[in-house]
């Protein structure tokens, strides 16, 4: 992810219950902008891709033959059904990128287009995780993804 991309992401806007995804800056993209991928329609930036630890939600810890991964979706397109695609081209990027990797991705348990589409791209929930951000609880669902090559859990 360049700079100039991370302005981009931090300036989105999203409707409410989703604004909790507005970023106050670009600065948590940027500090480790190795973990940090765009993804582009043509000149479009129609979404990011975050890896690793950074991808972790914190009280998570990391996990043996498991790559976490976050992401995001430009507002503009989220609710118009290109979230499969979207996916589609994220999850082949992580299985070409860390094959034999299992993938594992959290989303706050209230957020059911969000946990639809991971079901979508092929995750399954697996557990739970509850944590304290910005004085209050926030409840999430663990999602894991099989590896490609045998789609074991």
């Amino acid at each position: 992810m360049t700079a100039d991309d991370a302005d981009r992401v931090a300036a989105w806007r999203y409707e409410e219950p989703w604004s909790i995804y507005d970023l106050d800056s670009p600065g948590c993209l940027l500090e480790n902008s190795a973990a940090y991928f765009s993804v582009f329609l043509g000149c479009w930036l129609v979404g990011f891709l975050c890896i690793g630890a950074e991808a972790r939600v914190p009280g998570l810890d990391g996990e043996q033959g498991v790559i976490d991964i976050g992401l995001g979706m430009n507002p503009s397109m989220v609710g118009r059904g290109d979230g499969a695609k979207f996916g589609a081209v994220v999850t082949g990027f992580v299985d070409e990128r860390f094959a034999g990797l299992a993938m594992r991705a959290v989303v706050q348990s209230w957020n059911a287009r969000s946990l639809a589409l991971a079901r979508r791209m092929g995750f399954v929930a697996v557990g739970g995780l509850s944590v304290v951000q910005d004085d209050r609880q926030v409840n999430y669902v663990v999602l894991r993804r099989a590896r490609w090559r045998d789609r074991s859990i």
